[in-house]
C-alpha cells in the first residue's frame, strides 16, 4: 500500500471513529485498531489527534463541496430550473450517508467549536459551504436557509440513530419520512448497512 493509501486508510476510519465517539471521546489508538494500523504510525503521520480531526474534517468538507459541485453541474446540463439544481444538491447531501461516518464527522465538527483551532477549520468550512450555495449554486436567502437547515436536521437525527426506530416508532418513521421523503428508505438501508459492518 502506498503511503497516499494508508493516509486515505486512516482517515476513512477517523472519519467513522470521530463521527461516532466526537472529538474528546476518540483517541488515536482507536483510530489506529480502526485502520488497523499502529498508533505510532498515525500519530507520526498527522501529529497530535487535534491535527488528525482538522484532517479529517477537511477531507470530509472537500468531498461534500465535490459533491455539491458535480451535482450541481449536471442538473444544469440538463437544463434544469432552480429548484431542481437545488433539489440536485440535496440529493448529493443524503446520498453521502453511504460513506461511514460522514453525516456525524461533519456534526462532531461543528459542535466542536470551543476548540480554538477545530472551531476555527469548522467556520472557514460552513462559510465555504454558504459561499458555495451562494455564489456558485445562486441560492436565495430562504433557500439557503432550509437547505442549511435541512442538512443539520438531517445529520442531528443519523447522530440520534433516528433510524434504528423506523420500524419499532410510528413517530419516528413520521419523522423520517417528513425530513426525507423518497429517499427515506435509502436512508434507512445505509444506516442499516453501517450497523451490520461496524
Amino acid at each position: 500500500m502506498t503511503a497516499a493509501e494508508r493516509r486515505a486508510q486512516i482517515l476513512d476510519a477517523a472519519r467513522a471513529v470521530f463521527g461516532r465517539r466526537g472529538y474528546h471521546g476518540s483517541t488515536t489508538d482507536q483510530v489506529a485498531k480502526a485502520a488497523g494500523i499502529s498508533q505510532p504510525y498515525v500519530v507520526r503521520m498527522f501529529g497530535t489527534k487535534e491535527q488528525l480531526f482538522i484532517e479529517v474534517l477537511h477531507d470530509t468538507l472537500t468531498t461534500l463541496l465535490g459533491a455539491f459541485r458535480a451535482a450541481h453541474a449536471q442538473s444544469v446540463a440538463r437544463g434544469d430550473d432552480a429548484d431542481r439544481r437545488a433539489q440536485a444538491i440535496g440529493v448529493a447531501y443524503l446520498e453521502l450517508s453511504e460513506t461511514r461516518g460522514f453525516h456525524t464527522m461533519l456534526l462532531q465538527g461543528f459542535v466542536s467549536g470551543a476548540e480554538p483551532a477545530i472551531g476555527a477549520a469548522a467556520r472557514a468550512g460552513f462559510l465555504d459551504i454558504y459561499r458555495f450555495l451562494v455564489h456558485e449554486a445562486g441560492f436565495d436567502d430562504p433557500q439557503v436557509s432550509s437547505f442549511l437547515g435541512g442538512g443539520m436536521l438531517f445529520s442531528v437525527l443519523l447522530g440520534i440513530e433516528m433510524p434504528t426506530l423506523f420500524d419499532a416508532d410510528t413517530d419516528a418513521a413520521a419523522l423520517m419520512q417528513a425530513t426525507f421523503g423518497d429517499k427515506c428508505p435509502f436512508i434507512v438501508e445505509a444506516e442499516r448497512a453501517r450497523r451490520a459492518s461496524a
